[in-house]
């Protein structure tokens, strides 16, 4: 998934999306409906251009683009850097989502709470390294990685 929002600003939300498909016409787990089920602000506006949607709704459009591809697995860095919370509510949404289709995520993100809700295993990176590998479970049972990589 692009990190910076790599939207065609000269055409509409719905022509976005279709650039996405894999072959025109298409689909494979996921829709035009299930984008507007999962983003109702991509559905109002998905006749408009892409160049007028907010940031926010920049993001969405590109992590949606990315999912009419089909995939298999994503790699998404920090989706929600910048985000109002009800976004960022909604792209939890679609972490979930993509999991529960089963489509694997390589996640990138410093909202710990996010990482651990659609997580099955973590990585703690610490001055370059890994500092911590395991479950949530294993996670939640170290104190000393907490405490040392991610309290203040």
């Amino acid at each position: 998934m692009p990190e910076d929002r790599q939207i065609f600003p000269n055409l509409t939300v719905r022509q976005n999306l279709e650039l996405g498909l894999k072959r025109a016409g298409t689909f494979g787990r996921w829709t035009f409906d299930d984008m507007f089920t999962l983003f109702p602000n991509l559905d109002e506006r998905q006749h408009n251009l892409a160049s007028v949607l907010s940031g926010g709704e920049q993001q969405m459009l590109t992590m949606c683009r990315t999912l009419m591809g089909d995939p298999d697995l994503v790699i998404i860095d920090e989706p929600t850097e910048g985000l109002a919370p009800k976004l960022i509510e909604q792209v939890a949404t679609l972490l979930d989502e993509i999991s529960r289709r089963g489509i694997a995520i390589l996640l990138v993100e410093q909202k710990l709470t996010i990482a651990l809700q659609i997580s099955r295993r973590l990585y703690i990176m610490g001055h370059g390294r890994v500092v911590f590998e395991g479950t949530p479970v294993d996670f939640a049972a170290d104190n000393a990685v907490r405490r040392q990589w991610l309290e203040v």
